[in-house]
């Protein structure tokens, strides 16, 4: 496989501005310039990674997306290939909108959405060996419409898997007036659907809408799997991006057991602290078993900004999802992220006192604390910040009992008042010894936060260069702290910088 030079995928008026924009991430996977949001497609094909994701090359807004593709040996440094799919006139001429790849057999098949107006149809698509040419279903849409007699909010985004002799698909969607939904089809052939029924419904009336565990009215980008040591005493996990109106609000996920045609909850979880900054997550499994997660950190700054600077969106660093004692999942970074570590900063014990600490400085960053707390203590630490304080986030880790809570305060991040401020907050464990391993990866805007394996992803624009400094501070608290430099990624068939 050949790789495109970025410049033959965007414009190089388009790949200009992007390069010189401070905000955009060196070591995070982002398109060439353009438009990026959701991740998908993920497979693993002869030892190689591809990401296929949500692509318009033409501008950084969301209009006629198309997939496009790169592909990995080591999950960091990617190299981009032909784009896989573009609008065409008929059910997709307005975009071809997310979905999935699996393997009918030895054919490599994408079930995506096709976007034709104002209504989007599941279509299908089929590829050479190498992933690298597609052709589209003659056919297509291979659903020609929702089902009958339900009133849905929106119909789109696959989950597709094999199930014995048939192929099984996820559908995202609402029924107005209950909640959001996960529509369940079956097919011999990836073609021919029959509609089986609702996977799962929720409940929009339960809870505010907008607050962190509400699940919306739609449900976007449905993934479901089962994870454990094995399929008796696995659990099953259903994630999904809720939405409302127009607004994408957060992933959560329900955990609990798929047996028939339904999924039996056992309890919602938040699946990133962060919200809509880690949203449209899709997931696979690789040729070593592991459960691989990719999510889209959106913008945090005007569409006017994103525009100016040639580029918007940012896929995640790829993280490892496992199962957790209490039911619920864990996810921390894939241990090839390890590999851009570039250079040790910082190796210390250090005990904490109110008075903070400056222990280094950068903007391509990955730094590991074990942090030690006194039931009621409480740790801050100041990233991206300037030596007079005037930009900072702050990222707090306050212990009561087995629990902390872990927030982040962005209100003087930037001095840019029209970039997203609002803080993020939520309930990490505490180890018997009141230790808590935290894990904050900087890369320039982006910003993902692992604590005692639960995720908080955001991102954050500082106006000034001298925007670099760590900061720590707390009470009855002591941290063994190591800091790397990061180095960049290769990337759109680059090496790493």
């Amino acid at each position: 496989m050949t790789a495109l030079p970025a410049l033959e995928l965007v414009s190089a008026e388009l790949a200009a501005r992007a390069a010189r924009d401070p905000h955009r991430p060196a070591f995070h996977f982002t398109a060439p310039a353009g438009w990026l949001n959701d991740p998908n497609g993920l497979t693993q094909r002869d030892g190689e990674y591809h990401l296929f994701y949500q692509f318009n090359p033409d501008a950084p807004v969301h209009h006629r997306i198309h997939w496009g593709h790169a592909v990995s040996t080591d999950l960091v440094n990617w190299r981009d290939l032909p784009i896989a799919l573009t609008p065409s006139a008929g059910p997709d001429e307005d975009g071809c909108w997310s979905g999935v790849l699996v393997y009918d057999g030895a054919v490599p098949t994408i079930v995506y959405s096709g976007r034709h107006g104002d209504r989007e149809l599941p279509c299908v698509a089929t590829g050479s060996a190498d992933l690298v040419e597609w052709t589209k279903e003659p056919a297509n849409p291979v659903i020609a419409a929702p089902p009958a007699g339900v009133d849905v909010t929106a119909f789109r985004d696959h989950c597709v898997w094999r199930e014995g002799d048939v192929w099984r698909q996820l559908i995202g969607s609402g029924i107005r007036g209950q909640g959001g939904t996960a529509f369940l089809y079956e097919s011999p052939d990836l073609r021919a659907w029959t509609y089986v029924g609702p996977l799962l419904v929720g409940d929009s009336s339960d809870g505010e809408p907008g607050a962190p565990d509400w699940t919306g009215t739609m449900w976007e980008c449905v993934d479901m799997f089962r994870i454990g040591d094995d399929d008796a005493a696995g659990r099953d996990i259903l994630i999904f991006s809720a939405w409302d109106d127009g607004v994408t609000h957060h992933p959560l996920y329900w955990s609990g057991r798929y047996e028939g045609d339904r999924f039996a909850p056992s309890a919602l979880h938040r699946l990133d602290l962060g919200g809509r900054y880690f949203y449209a997550p899709q997931s696979m499994r690789d040729e070593s078993g592991r459960r691989l997660l990719f999510g889209w950190l959106q913008e945090g700054r005007p569409d006017s900004a994103a525009v100016e600077a040639g580029w918007s969106g940012v896929m995640s660093l790829p993280r490892v999802v496992t199962a957790a004692p209490d039911g619920s999942i864990g996810q921390s970074p894939a241990p090839e992220v390890d590999a851009l570590r570039a250079e040790l900063l910082l190796d210390k014990a250090v005990v904490l006192d109110e008075e903070p600490e400056h222990i280094t400085a950068g903007d391509q960053l990955d730094i590991e604390l074990r942090l030690v707390l006194a039931d009621g203590a409480a740790a801050t630490i100041a990233v991206r910040a300037t030596d007079d304080g005037a930009e900072q986030t702050l990222l707090r880790l306050r212990r009561t009992g087995r629990t902390a809570e872990l927030s982040l305060d962005r209100s003087r991040a930037s001095l840019d008042a029209a970039v997203d401020a609002d803080p993020r907050a939520g309930s990490v464990p505490v180890g018997g010894d009141g230790a808590i391993d935290v894990r904050i990866l900087i890369d320039h805007s982006a910003l993902e936060v692992f604590a005692g394996g639960i995720p908080l992803t955001a991102r954050v624009y500082p106006t000034r260069r001298d925007a670099l400094g760590v900061w720590l501070s707390g009470d009855a608290a002591r941290a063994d702290v190591r800091a790397w430099a990061m180095a960049g990624a290769g990337r759109h068939g680059a090496p790493g910088a």
